[in-house]
């Protein structure tokens, strides 16, 4: 059976740092460069005319770039697990992951949500990405 979503675990965010602080000139400079990068996900699996699938697996350690998501979006975590968090407001949060974990985002229009994503935990951390096309 499906866990209710009543009783599935919450996912835990926390600030652990704002306004650029502890940010290194390479990480301000990646955003910079990156600002329009569309590749959302590690690997692309399935591109529809309404809607376009990505899987990322991060081993402990590894980071997925920073991207920019302009299409409204879910991702799914297939693992638990722990990442830090960089995003273009100068935030810099560590999230924890519960296998399941689902999460729903809109981007307006003119709207986007560039971050990048480090799994700094000691297992392998995948996800789901589906971005929604038009």
């Amino acid at each position: 059976m499906g866990h209710d979503a009543h009783t599935a675990p919450s996912l835990v965010s926390t600030t652990v740092a704002e306004g650029f602080a502890r940010w290194s000139p390479p990480l301000r400079k990646e955003f910079d460069d990156n600002a329009h990068n569309g590749c959302v996900g590690r690997t692309l699996l399935k591109e529809t005319d309404t809607l376009r699938v990505w899987r990322t697996d991060l081993e402990p350690g590894e980071r997925i770039p920073v991207h920019r998501h302009v299409l409204d979006y879910f991702w799914i975590a297939l693992t638990s697990g722990k990442a830090r968090q960089h995003g273009s407001d100068g935030s810099s949060r560590e999230i924890t992951y519960a296998r399941g974990h689902t999460r729903y985002f809109r981007c307006t229009e003119g709207r986007y949500h560039l971050h990048d994503l480090k799994n700094i935990g000691d297992e392998t951390l995948s996800f789901v990405v589906i971005e929604e096309k038009g």
